[in-house]
This record gives structure tokens, sequence and C-alpha cells, in this order.
């Protein structure tokens, strides 16, 4: 069965105590960057981005807001994309994350390998759902949404033994 994700307003303010961290999880950016998206990031400690990037502007962008972990999307070609790996394991708290583009190309298993999270783009659509023992995310599209969905971001509240997804709708 699939999880809401909690939707917060731009009067709601994530609170930080000492033993919680904030992540700030982007998708599909295509070489744009919105004001408003920028703004929403402000305060974050750290950024996932999951692909479709498309210029190296973005990430020196996102990194002058917190430090920027990112994996190669579809259409992030070219010799400043090279250093970007496919899939990104990363460990927040106790909790291990499995961060890649095209959720299609997914080549674990993410309970047998001790993930809880799998952070992906690619469909312009925010998702969260929990299957094959691991919650799967989508933040959306922080440049191109598809449907009826809005520009969009997740920030992950994380604490030692629990990390909070919060979608945030960008107006």
């Amino acid at each position: 069965m699939a999880e809401m994700i909690k939707t917060v307003s731009e009067k709601d303010i994530l609170t930080r105590g000492p033993d919680c961290l904030t992540a700030g999880v982007i998708s599909d950016t295509h070489g744009m960057l919105v004001p408003e998206v920028l703004q929403s990031l402000m305060g974050v400690d750290l950024i996932i981005h999951a692909g479709d990037i498309d210029t190296p502007f973005v990430l020196d962008e996102l990194n002058r807001i917190a430090p920027t972990v990112a994996v190669r999307g579809n259409m992030d070609r070219g010799r400043w994309a090279a250093h970007l790996p496919e899939t990104k394991t990363i460990e927040l708290g106790n909790n291990l994350l499995y961060i890649l583009h095209d959720i299609y190309r997914l080549d674990i298993d993410p309970s047998a390998a001790g993930i809880c999270m799998v952070i992906h783009g690619h469909t312009h659509q925010p998702s969260d759902e929990f299957k094959q023992g691991a919650r799967f995310l989508n933040p959306g599209s922080a440049s191109s949404p598809r449907g009826n969905a809005p520009l969009s971001i997740l920030k992950l509240n994380i604490t030692e033994e629990m990390i909070q997804p919060v979608f945030v709708p960008i107006k």
C-alpha cells in the first residue's frame, strides 16, 4: 500500500533539532533553476539531485546552498557529466538511500541490500510508494512537470532511525 507524502505550504516550517538533518531532493531540472525552487532549498543540510541536470550551472548553484549529491540522468551528456555516477548509495543517519534517475533501470533488490529508500526521477511526477521492502520516492520535476503536477521538490527530515519525506509544491 502506498504511503502519502505529507504536503506543506510555504507558511509551514520544518523544524530541525540537534539530532535532525534536512535534505532537499530535486530532479529533472533540465538546465533551469526557478528562483522559488532555490528559495525552498535554503536551509537544507544536503541536496540530492536525481538526474536530468543538463548543465553544470545547476550543480554549481545547488552547491552554493548545500553540499550536493547527484546522479546522471538520460539527458546528462558531455564531458561535464562524465564524473556523475548512474547510481549512488548514501547513508543518512542509520538509513541507506539508493539514488538513480530512471526507476526502470533499478538493478538491485533494495530490501536485500539494506536500502530503506530509493530516490528517483525521470517521470516528472511526484510519487511515494512502498514496494520491494523499501520506500520509493520521486520528487517530481523542478522545471517541467507532466500532467497536472506542480513544480515540486521533496524535503527529507532525517534522524538516526527515521526519514520523514515532505512533498513541497512550488508556486
